[in-house]
């Protein structure tokens, strides 16, 4: 039989299949007596978070409601001044409470409604088109990289150390989000990368991805949104899979070796 090479990329691939620690799909153990937030015990300390962190929240919302209800020229930019002014409260509110993962959430939402999904492309416009539709370059980069770091220290600070360690429905709910938006840029970016250009700071990781890159790790934040309970990423879980298809890749190419290229047709 023919000696088969595989990638480290083939290798990390298949080894995860066989981990079961890094299976998505395993259940989540929610203990509703835990602390709604893993890194604030003290429950005065989180409902004085929480209650900042609802005010800003039901700001974004009045925008929203007031940006779809309006037909003034200026409701745009007003819209996009408020939106403003909720992530430098945000900002504030993160600089005091920089392990409140709820907050870094919301901040990554703030920003993927001012610049869009397609934030990490050299050109954003498109459907749905973002509020700030003609950012400047250097603005543009700094706000897709605050998002992503956003997102990755949001699942840092809520994520389990293991499959069986219980967690709050609250941080639950809040890493399922993190992990739906951060699928949601990456699936987007992964989309248009054929005919758009990466333009990222070249300190992000992602910076150097290419189109599988961001379709595997788009599959795999659907994977855990959906194990940790959000809808959306469920429902698109099922249809984006990257990582199958890439095992399959590895078969075929494996066959291929075996057999030769008759394997083709």
């Amino acid at each position: 039989m023919a000696h088969i090479d595989l990638s480290r990329r083939d290798v990390n691939v298949l080894d995860k299949i066989k981990d079961p620690e890094s299976n998505p799909a395993a259940g989540v153990v929610i203990d509703r007596s835990l602390p709604r937030d893993p890194n604030i015990s003290d429950p005065d300390v989180y409902q004085s978070i929480v209650d900042q962190e609802r005010v800003i929240i039901q700001s974004a919302q009045a925008i929203e409601s007031a940006l779809n209800q309006s037909h003034a020229q200026d409701a745009h930019q007003a819209a996009v001044a408020s939106y403003r002014e909720c992530l430098s409260q945000l900002d504030s509110l993160i600089s005091a409470q920089s392990r409140y993962a709820s907050a870094k959430n919301n901040r990554a939402q703030v920003l993927r409604r001012l610049y869009g999904d397609m934030m990490l492309l050299d050109v954003t416009t498109g459907m749905p088109m973002p509020l700030v539709d003609q950012p400047q370059p250097s603005e543009r980069r700094q706000a897709a990289a605050t998002a992503l770091q956003d997102l990755e220290r949001s699942i840092q600070l809520l994520s389990p150390a293991s499959t069986s360690e219980p967690m709050s429905p609250q941080a639950a709910r809040t890493l399922s989000m993190a992990h739906t938006q951060r699928a949601a840029i990456y699936l987007k970016t992964s989309k248009m990368l054929s005919h758009r250009k990466l333009d990222l700071v070249e300190s992000r990781p992602e910076a150097h991805w290419s189109k599988l890159d961001f379709e595997e790790a788009a599959a795999r934040d659907l994977a855990y949104g959906s194990r940790y309970g959000n809808e959306i990423a469920k429902n698109l879980a099922v249809s984006v899979n990257p990582t199958a298809k890439l095992c399959g890749q590895i078969v075929r190419e494996a066959m291929q070796r075996e057999y030769g290229p008759s394997l083709d047709g």
